[in-house]
C-alpha cells in the first residue's frame, strides 16, 4: 500500500486516465489512510493496483502489473478516450491487513500449535485404538487393514463430493494434474508393503527405534526436494526428539538383541518402508504449494489430495493383494473366506462371533478416529511442513505408552512403564522446545521457505 501511494503522491504524475476513474479527492482519501502508522497497530485499508495500459480498442485495455505478473484483460468504459501505452492506471481496490509487530506470524504460529496438539490427541487415540480394535479381530488383522483402506476410499470421495456441491472445493482444483497423486497412491502402497514384510519379521520393541528413521529421511527430502535449509537448533532438536523416543520405548526391552537376531537386510527393509512414507508426506507438501502457483496464490483443497491418494493407494494394494496376503499368513486362495470369516466377526453374527466381543463398535472407533488422524495430520503439513508434522506425530508415541498403562477395557492386565520412560520423555520435550525456539536476530521464514522449480 505504502509503495502505491509513494508512487501517486511523490513525484509520479497521476495520468489523466487514472483521474477519470479514481477522482484526484478519492486517491489522496486512499493514499491517506496508512499514513498515520503506530507500531504494533495493525490497520486496514484498500490497497491501489497500478499498472501500465496498452490500448485494446473502446472499452478494453491490457494490463500489466507493476511486479511483473501475467497479463490480463480489464473492462472499462471510459467514453471516447483511449489509452496510451504507458500510461499508468489504477485497476483495482483490494482490501489489504496490515501486519505491523508480527502479528501474522504470531497468529500463523498459534494455528500451527492448535493443530499441532489436536494431531498429538488424534495420534495418540489412533494408537490406543488400533491396539482395542485388534482385540475382537485378533485373528483378522488383515481384515481390518483392507476394512480401514475401503472405508478411507468411500469416505473421503462422500466428503469431496458434499464440498464441491458446497463451492468449497473448484473445477480448478480437480483440474490439477494426477500424476502426482499416483505417485502418493504408490508410495503409500510401497511403504505398507515393506512395513508388513519386514514387520512381520522383527519384534515390536525394535520397530520404535527404527521408525525414528522417518524423520531423518524428513530432513533429507525436504532439504532435496523442497530447498529447505534448517537452523542448527532445529537439526538438534529433531535429534534429541529420536533419542527421547526411543529411550522412552525401548528402555528395559529386548528391542537390542532383537535387531542383532533379526539381521541386517529386515532392519534396513523396516528403514526403507520408512523412507516411502517420508517421501509420500514430502510429496504431499508439494503438491501444495505447486498447486498454489497454478491456483494463483488459492491453495487446493485438502480432500483433494486425500481422496485422489487413497484412491490410488487402494489401486496398488490390490495389485499387491497376493504378496500382502501371504505376509499375513493367508495364502491367495484362501483370501476370499479369509475376508468372509473377518466380516462375519467384525459385524459380530454367525456362529464365528465368539471370541469377537467388542465388535463392531472398537474397530469402527478405529477407523473413525484414524481417519480423523490422517486428516489432521494433512491439515498440519498443509499449514507447516512435513518435519512439523513427524514431530506431531512421534510426540504421541509415548504418550500412547503410558496410556497403555492405564486399566483400558478389554485389553486385560494394564502394562508397566519402561524403567527410563520419564528421562525419554523430558529429552523429547526438550527437543521440541530447541526446534520451536528461534533466536530473536533470525528470520523466522529463512529456514522453512521452500523453493520449488
Amino acid at each position: 500500500m505504502s509503495a502505491s501511494c509513494r508512487r501517486l503522491t511523490a513525484g509520479v504524475r497521476v495520468p489523466m486516465v487514472a483521474r477519470q476513474v479514481l477522482g484526484a479527492s478519492e486517491i489522496s482519501r486512499l493514499c491517506g489512510v496508512r499514513m498515520n502508522r503506530r507500531k504494533g497497530i495493525v490497520l486496514r485499508g484498500r490497497r491501489l493496483v497500478v499498472a501500465e495500459a496498452e490500448a485494446m480498442g473502446r472499452g478494453g485495455v491490457r494490463v500489466r502489473s507493476d511486479g511483473g505478473g501475467e497479463e490480463r484483460v480489464e473492462k472499462w468504459s471510459y467514453g471516447s478516450e483511449d489509452r496510451r501505452r504507458g500510461d499508468l492506471v489504477v485497476v483495482e481496490e483490494k482490501e489489504d491487513v496490515g501486519c505491523a509487530g508480527g502479528g501474522c506470524e504470531g497468529d500463523r504460529r498459534m494455528k500451527v500449535v492448535i493443530a499441532a496438539a489436536f494431531t498429538v490427541v488424534l495420534g495418540v487415540g489412533n494408537r490406543v485404538l488400533y491396539k482395542l480394535a485388534l482385540v475382537p479381530l485378533k485373528h483378522y488383522p488383515f481384515f481390518l487393514a483392507q476394512l480401514a483402506t475401503v472405508g478411507y476410499v468411500l469416505v473421503y470421495f462422500s466428503i469431496l463430493s458434499l464440498r464441491y456441491n458446497a463451492g468449497i472445493v473448484t473445477d480448478e482444483m480437480l483440474s490439477l494434474p494426477k500424476t502426482p497423486y499416483v505417485a502418493v497412491g504408490l508410495l503409500e502402497a510401497l511403504g505398507a508393503a515393506t512395513g508388513m514384510a519386514a514387520g512381520a519379521i522383527l519384534s515390536g520393541a525394535s520397530i520404535p527405534i527404527l521408525s525414528q528413521s522417518f524423520l531423518v529421511w524428513q530432513l533429507l527430502l525436504s532439504a532435496i526436494f523442497l530447498g529447505r535449509r534448517y537452523k542448527v537448533n532445529q537439526l538438534l532438536g529433531c535429534f534429541l526428539v529420536a533419542i527421547g523416543v526411543i529411550i522412552t520405548v525401548a528402555s528395559g526391552s529386548s528391542a537390542g538383541a532383537s535387531l542383532k537376531g533379526a539381521g541386517i537386510f529386515w532392519s534396513l527393509l523396516m528403514m526403507v518402508s520408512f523412507l516411502f512414507q517420508a517421501a509420500d508426506t514430502v510429496l504431499k507438501e508439494r503438491i501444495f504449494l505447486k498447486a498454489a502457483e497454478r491456483l494463483k496464490g488459492g491453495s487446493v483443497d485438502l480432500f483433494v489430495v486425500n481422496s485422489y491418494g487413497s484412491a490410488f493407494q487402494a489401486l496398488f494394494i490390490c495389485l499387491l493383494l497376493p504378496f500382502l496376503s501371504k505376509l499375513w499368513g493367508v495364502p491367495f486362495s484362501h483370501l476370499p473366506n479369509y475376508l468372509k470369516d473377518g466380516a462375519a466377526c467384525f459385524l459380530n453374527i454367525g456362529s464365528l462371533s465368539s471370541g469377537c466381543d467388542g465388535a463392531p463398535l472398537l474397530p469402527l472407533l478405529f477407523v473413525v478416529v484414524n481417519m480423523g488422524f490422517n486428516i489432521s495430520l494433512l491439515h498440519l503439513l498443509k499449514i507447516s511442513s512435513a518435519v512439523v508434522s513427524c514431530l506431531a506425530s512421534t510426540f504421541s508415541v509415548p504418550i500412547a505408552v503410558y496410556m497403555f498403562t492405564l486399566p483400558l477395557p478389554y485389553l486385560g492386565v494394564a502394562s508397566s512403564l519402561p524403567p527410563a520412560f520419564v528421562t525419554g520423555a523430558i529429552i523429547l520435550l526438550v527437543g521440541l522446545m530447541i526446534y520451536a525456539w528461534t533466536p530473536p536476530s533470525m528470520d523466522l521464514n529463512s529456514s522453512s521457505s521452500p523453493s520449488i522449480h
